[in-house]
């Protein structure tokens, strides 16, 4: 599989991960049952915002390889640094929300770890 492949698959992936994370959000704040009005806010928040973060990676890294042909010093930096983050994210998902019941949380370490060692084969 060529490295270009490899990165369109980790990108569109994960941009859909983010989408798929975004999408419940209604439903996720709800399940935490009765919060106030600042913490719903919060929650809110911070459960968008990762999902926005994931696609936004898929998208750097998208658009870094259709438009940063031939590969450079610059589309490397992004690749690594997208894995490297997806990484802390996947590390970060696994010491708590993985812990959780939520299966699709269960899932979220996985996915975003498989995205970075594809973003980072993409970049070899």
């Amino acid at each position: 599989m060529s490295d270009t492949l490899v990165l369109y698959i980790g990108s569109i992936l994960i941009f859909f991960w983010g989408i798929a994370h975004i999408i419940p959000t209604k439903a996720v704040v709800r399940g935490f049952g009765a919060l106030s009005q600042e913490n719903r806010r919060i929650l809110t928040m911070e459960w968008v915002a990762e999902g926005l973060t994931l696609c936004f990676v898929g998208m750097l890294v998208l658009a870094t390889t259709i438009l940063g042909r031939p590969p450079s010093r610059a589309s490397l930096i992004v690749y690594r640094g997208s894995s490297v983050m997806l990484l802390v994210m996947a590390g970060w998902t696994l010491l708590t929300g993985a812990r959780t019941s939520v299966v699709p949380i269960k899932i979220c370490p996985v996915v975003k770890t498989v995205v970075a060692i594809l973003f980072f084969l993409g970049s070899s």
